[in-house]
């Protein structure tokens, strides 16, 4: 799928059974650890896929540069992201803060 302005805006993942999965990566909410890893979509909806947290942040991270070719935008959303993990697990952030 692509945005006019912005060319794709797809990230592929995969869910528990193996089968892949193409979820539009702006409508992210959060992810959850639960142990398995929940994506909430920004209509409530849920996914449950075989990647990590953090998998799928990088991926989302990578996928942004891509298209922007910016590293500071793509840190902020990447932090924003590890934050929203961090409150919904307990989790601490890595050592490293990002």
């Amino acid at each position: 799928m692509q945005s006019a302005l912005r060319g794709p805006i797809m990230i592929k993942l995969t869910r528990l059974n193996r089968k892949l999965l193409i979820v539009n990566s702006d409508l992210i909410e959060y992810v959850e650890v639960t142990p398995d890893t929940v994506i909430t979509l920004t209509s409530g909806h849920k996914l449950v896929v075989l990647e990590s947290a953090e998998e799928i942040v990088e991926r989302v991270t990578a996928f942004r540069k891509s298209l922007i070719g910016n590293d500071f935008c793509c840190k902020f959303d990447a932090q924003r992201l590890l934050s929203r993990f961090t409150e919904s697990t307990g989790q601490e952030t890595p050592p490293d803060g990002r």
